[in-house]
């Protein structure tokens, strides 16, 4: 399987990405929307994109908005990840389009939780 990091964080992506290569799975980053939606319009396909809500430039809710208005083809899982607990944020993302959610801070237990929840076993 391979994954979208996207976060503005470089700490946080280089956890990421360490939880989910010591599950095998490949990884690429992104530093915020815009630049995760010029990875995926690449030439590389993704099974999932674990996207943090609050990014300058392009937030998490209208990187998601706009990867599903576009049709991006294969389909692929979007999980958010975020330390907003505001239920209007989970609403408004789920009504995006996204498939699941992760609050920060998490672990690898927690993580390999939700992408069993969302079809991806790891």
């Amino acid at each position: 399987m391979k994954a979208l990091i996207v976060d503005d964080s470089r700490v946080l992506r280089q956890y990421m990405r360490q939880l989910l290569e010591s599950m095998g799975l490949c990884c690429e980053e992104a530093a915020d929307g815009i630049e995760a939606i010029e990875v995926l319009h690449g030439a590389s396909s993704f099974d999932f994109m674990l996207l943090d809500v609050n990014m300058p430039g392009m937030s998490g809710l209208e990187c998601v908005k706009t990867l599903r208005e576009q049709g991006l083809q294969p389909p692929m899982k979007v999980m958010m990840v975020t330390t907003e607990a505001d239920n209007s944020y989970i609403c408004q993302a789920l009504d995006y389009g996204a498939d699941e959610f992760l609050m920060k801070p998490f672990t690898i237990e927690s993580l390999r939780e939700k992408l069993m929840m969302i079809g991806l076993a790891a």
